[in-house]
């Protein structure tokens, strides 16, 4: 269980004390010994049969299926003769089968001809299931135990460790483990180059169940030109305490890793790249270092390592889109006109709730019109220009960024469900934040200060960034592929098309004067737009649970609970002494608390069910798939893009959808951009997407895909597949 799960179970138990609940503190230092727990006896009396006992002790419990056995030198072990175990489902294993107090096992075995003694290893595995609950780590035990006269001979045959022993000797026993059952490095990681663009790789490992490969013990190199560096964009893998490295990130089943070729490539077409790296068998032997050297065909093959020789698969998708073909002036106009939208999408509309109130409150006077249309203004246009410069950066450092990406990170999205929290507080009349509430227009008017108009521009592009209204992926495609001072000319006339309207409002007197005059009605209103803001925070807790599970919810319940007392003791110690003021400080650091673990919480392991229908994006799968002569729909999609949500709801998620691609014989296949994730957005840059969504559309026989606009219709995407079809 990884720390974050720890540190967000320990918070919830400190929000139990809150209200009274007793936590009684659990030592581990009553537990068993291994051995003491499974007292483990043999019995070699019977030729050709070993019996073993285990003596369990109460309250633990041993794995069936965690049970292993490896006979030692001359010794050839049949099949285990194990009883049923008990039915039982298990939080990292899934359904096993357990054993309780005792059991036996009957483990036939021959001895080669001259051998005297009989030798085995016996691995097994079991768990604490009380307070403290725990499970040992694999455990095994040596045995030497003398044959017993009449021991059938096997016919002779080499009894040597073989294979297993030379890894053995190589990578070192990990103490537990049948190595003779280990297969060969070629088999146990496999390695694969696959070059997706004229200066990025993609690299796959892939290993058998129960086989495990090291992040921090890989290196790479470009053999024929040593000048190159190689970037890699390791994705998140399994935490892993390791006896000889100590904490330490591993990835099982398959790993793919996209990595970025950074130098001067001149007219390379073909690069040998050389990876080192290490492995291990769960339980078992540790491999030692392995170097794979492959050629790769920059931008078209794919090279397999298995072996150490090249060996090419069919040619990857080429690079559709190599610069964008509009101009400037163009993307400016897409730009303003897709900012002006933006005010209409709904990850916009909450916060525009707080700025109608504040123009509103405004009342008649031009100057305070015009003092909240330029710092709300000053606030967009900072914040689209921050968005653009680290966008810029980043990506030129190799780094991919995409609009809306700061969700991606937790922290940030339960952040953010606290301060729209906080709003609708206060727009519920919780807690006043600037002069004090009055009922007339006079005291609304004073209540804002620039500071607050300034803010709320903030706020309203942080929220906007799932959205992508029409007009504007056009327009953020020029920013990420165009030169630096084009691409911040785009995200400052987006922020200028966001702040239009309020604008128009503080400057046109005749439309300002069209507006309802300020009063005692407007304290309601107010209050009814708390609403939207709430159901802000929820939606933002949504997506916070699709990305790190309950144990992030439980840490944001407890922070929106310590914000509220902290926003409620705030508002009664206005007129109250410095001690109290000083409690206000001590409850928001209480606050920031659960934030500060929530960022350690790591995703949940188990794996999501598969939609029936939907193919899980790989770059492996999709040129199986283009190689087989199939057309496929791939979907790159967000849990928190509204966009994407939206399209899916109308389009995607549809009978006639399902429909179409049982007629034309297409593949729908999505890739999951809600957490980070390096091999989707090795696909968004291939396809100079400035983020989610984004589908292309593969045809039949081969050839680029089609890329479709953000925001679908049924019978654009009815169009593309039959022609994709064809």
């Amino acid at each position: 269980m990884s720390a974050g799960r720890h540190a967000a179970r320990l918070l919830l138990a400190l929000a139990a004390l809150l209200i009274g609940a007793p936590v009684l503190a659990q030592s581990t230092q009553d537990l068993l010994p291994v051995t003491e727990a499974y007292k483990l006896s043999a019995d070699p009396a019977e030729p050709g049969v070993l019996k073993l006992h285990w003596t369990i002790a109460p309250d633990y419990y041993l794995y069936r299926g965690r049970m292993k056995f490896t006979g030692g030198e001359g010794i050839s072990l049949g099949e285990a003769q194990l009883p049923d175990g008990e039915k039982h489902h298990d939080e990292y294993l899934g359904d096993v089968e357990t054993y309780h107090h005792t059991v036996d096992a009957r483990i036939p075995y021959t001895a080669v001809a001259g051998t005297t003694r009989l030798t085995l290893a016996v691995q097994y595995q079991g768990c604490h299931e009380v307070d403290p609950k725990i499970c040992y780590p694999p455990h095994t035990e040596k045995l030497d135990l003398a044959l017993p006269a009449g021991a059938a001979a096997a016919p002779a045959a080499a009894a040597d460790a073989g294979f297993g022993a030379t890894l053995q000797a190589l990578g070192g026993n990990r103490g537990a483990g049948a190595a003779g059952d280990a297969l060969p490095a070629e088999q146990a990681f496999r390695f694969e180059a696959l070059a997706t663009a004229r200066d990025r790789l993609l690299l796959r490992w892939s290993m058998p169940k129960g086989y495990y490969l090291y992040r921090d013990q890989t290196t790479l190199k470009v053999v024929d030109a040593p000048a190159l560096q190689l970037t890699p964009a390791w994705p998140p893998g399994t935490a892993h305490h390791d006896e000889h490295y100590g904490d330490v990130t591993v990835y099982f089943d398959q790993v793919e890793v996209p990595v970025g070729v950074n130098g001067d490539l001149g007219s390379r077409r073909q690069l040998t790249l050389q990876a080192s790296f290490q492995g291990c068998q769960q339980g078992g032997i540790c491999y030692p270092v392995m170097s794979r050297s492959v050629t790769v065909t920059m931008g078209s093959e794919v090279a397999a390592g298995g072996s150490g020789k090249d060996a090419a698969t069919p040619p990857a998708a080429k690079d559709p889109a190599p610069e964008p073909a509009m101009s400037l002036w163009w993307a400016l106009l897409l730009a303003l006109g897709g900012g002006l939208v933006l005010n209409l999408m709904p990850c916009v509309l909450p916060v525009l709730s707080i700025k109608a109130v504040s123009v509103l409150e405004s009342g008649e006077s031009p100057a305070r019109a015009r003092s909240h249309a330029l710092m709300y203004t000053a606030g967009v246009l900072a914040s689209f220009a921050i968005i653009g410069v680290a966008i810029v950066a980043l990506r030129s450092a190799g780094h991919a960024l995409g609009w809306g990406a700061q969700l991606q990170q937790p922290l940030v999205v339960a952040a953010l469900a606290c301060i729209m929290f906080a709003v609708g507080l206060s727009m519920s009349g919780v807690v006043q934040f600037g002069a004090s509430l009055g009922n007339t227009g006079a005291a609304l008017a004073n209540r804002s200060g620039p500071a607050g108009d300034f803010f709320t521009g903030v706020l309203a592009v942080v929220v906007a960034s799932p959205c992508t209204a029409p007009f504007m992926g056009s327009a953020l495609a020029y920013a990420f592929a165009a030169p630096v001072a084009y691409a911040l000319a785009v995200f400052l006339m987006l922020g200028l098309g966001l702040s239009l309207p309020f604008l128009l409002v503080g400057f046109v007197p005749s439309l300002a004067r069209r507006l309802p005059r300020p009063g005692a009605w407007m304290e309601t209103l107010k209050q009814v737009l708390a609403f939207p803001m709430y159901l802000t925070a929820v939606w933002l807790a949504w997506v916070l649970a699709q990305q790190r599970g309950a144990d992030a919810i439980g840490l944001l319940l407890v922070a929106m609970v310590l914000l509220a007392m902290t926003l409620w003791w705030f508002e009664r110690s206005r007129h109250r002494g410095l001690a109290s003021k000083l409690l206000v400080l001590v409850l928001l650091v209480l606050t920031a608390v659960p934030l500060f673990y929530l960022g350690k919480v790591q995703r949940p392991t188990a794996a999501a069910a598969a939609t029936p229908g939907v193919v899980a994006y790989t770059p492996a799968r999709l040129a199986e798939l283009r190689q087989a002569g199939t057309p496929v729909f791939v979907d790159m999609t967000a849990d928190w893009c509204v966009t994407c949500k939206a399209n899916e709801h109308a389009v995607l998620d549809t009978e006639a959808f399902r429909a179409l691609l049982a007629k034309t014989g297409a593949v729908y296949m999505k890739g999951d951009w809600t957490d980070v994730n390096p091999t989707i957005a090795a696909f968004l840059q291939q396809y100079h997407s400035p983020g989610v969504p984004l589908y292309v559309v593969f045809p039949k026989g081969g050839g680029e895909g089609r890329q479709l606009p953000t925001v679908l219709t049924r019978g654009l995407v009815e169009r593309a597949l039959l022609d994709a079809s064809r």
